[in-house]
């Protein structure tokens, strides 16, 4: 087996940049080619598996289905998401403390479950992944117990899953839900751990926040990978002529330590993958493969090894200096219980970037300059995505010449 693994990083509200590079994909190769790509697998975590679930709803029309999303992005309004009123004011001791009953975040997680509840088309989804139209789809989520990470897969008939994918990863086969999208997303302390089962999750991006493994363990030999930072040079300074950042700009550094992806690592993992067999094939002869494949199938393994492509499209420009921005130039629609306090929280007045405001900022105008973004940047690398995605990828790895040129090619932001 092999197809298209697109693998959707988390990050909050910059999840709208993903929806942004998924639009001018699908729709600019569906004008040119008449079809667009065949997406075989999506895998989300957090934010990654809200636009991945409901891509999986739209695989029969992806590009209409973007159009979709994308209005479903810019229409937000901050109290569409973060729902906080008195009764989440005078719980915020239990979101330090604990206690009996319900799971408590900073915010009220109902109007969340509410978009993504009425924006899916569940049963179309359902019928989606029974006809085998997408063969599969997975969301990570995090064992709150444990701290592992888990895998639901939803997987067509006759579709095997792995038993694990290593790292003390779990693998679950389920019917994706509701529930399991919101466990993804729920950022910790910011929106309530959720039970499925008699087991409480929560945000997916703590440990896997972009999930290549599924793709690769399902037997997809092209991952699209969609990342939601932009790597610092390492002597990028904090502090500021001497001013120091609040609790505010920590934070928003805490989630950058444990939700953004570090998928240099996972290309490095690839290319290692990819030279082991070619240094096999060159060593033992054309047989080495088959042969590495049949003992692999004596011990159960489900996917063949074979080459692997990956393509990294991340953002241009720093998404925290984007919320900095757009704070500073713009009027940000919210309900009556998130007053101008709340704006003013996220707005971090030190540094140049506002990374908080960057995942908790659900606001139409927000989502709006980066879907701009997201498309500007799918534009500027037209070519290479063209040529990923309609040319054989065997040919495309030959011409990799080593481990640097690819990991450089394949995650460098937009010229």
């Amino acid at each position: 087996m092999s197809g298209l693994g697109l693998i959707l990083s988390g990050g909050g509200a910059r999840g709208a940049y993903e929806v942004g590079i998924l639009e001018y994909i699908f729709g600019e190769f569906a004008d040119a080619k008449g079809v667009p790509p065949k997406v075989d697998l999506i895998s989300g975590t957090s934010v990654g598996a809200v636009n991945g679930t409901f891509i999986a709803s739209a695989i029969h029309d992806v590009p209409s289905g973007l159009k979709q999303l994308v209005s479903v992005w810019t229409g937000l309004e901050l109290a569409h998401v973060l729902g906080f009123g008195i009764r989440q004011a005078a719980g915020l001791y239990r979101v330090l403390l604990g206690g009996a009953g319900q799971a408590r975040g900073v915010f009220d997680p109902a109007p969340l479950s509410a978009l993504v509840g009425r924006t899916v088309a569940w049963r179309r989804l359902r019928q989606n992944i029974r006809t085998g139209t997408l063969r599969a789809l997975t969301v990570s989520t995090t064992h709150v117990g444990t701290g592992q990470p888990v895998i639901f897969v939803d997987a067509a008939p006759g579709v095997g899953i792995p038993q694990s994918l290593g790292l003390h990863a779990l693998v679950r086969r389920a019917q994706i839900g509701q529930h399991h999208v919101l466990a993804s997303a729920a950022i910790p302390l910011i929106f309530p751990a959720v039970e499925i089962g008699d087991e409480i999750h929560c945000d997916g991006g703590l440990r896997l926040n972009t999930p290549m493994g599924p793709s690769v363990h399902l037997g997809m030999n092209r991952l699209l990978v969609v990342g939601l930072s932009t790597p610092h040079s390492p002597d990028r300074r904090a502090v500021v002529n001497g001013v120091y950042p609040g609790a505010t700009y920590m934070l928003g550094k805490v989630l950058n330590a444990f939700l953004l992806d570090h998928v240099n690592t996972d290309l490095l993992e690839v290319q290692r993958i990819n030279d082991f067999l070619k240094d096999g094939v060159r060593a033992y002869g054309p047989s080495f493969l088959d042969r590495l494949n049949e003992a692999a199938k004596t011990r159960g393994a489900l996917a063949p090894r074979r080459l692997l492509s990956s393509l990294v499209l991340r953002p241009s420009t720093d998404i925290g200096q984007v919320a900095a921005d757009y704070l500073a130039s713009n009027r940000v629609r919210f309900g009556k219980s998130l007053g101008r306090a709340f704006i003013s929280l996220l707005d971090v007045g030190a540094g140049a970037d506002a990374d908080l405001a960057s995942y908790l900022l659900f606001d139409g105008g927000f989502a709006e300059a980066l879907i701009e973004m997201g498309r500007r940047d799918a534009h500027a690398r037209r070519a290479e995505i063209e040529a990923f995605l309609f040319e054989d990828p065997d040919a495309i790895l030959s011409t990799t010449e080593s481990v640097e040129s690819l990991t450089h090619s394949a995650s460098k932001p937009p010229e």
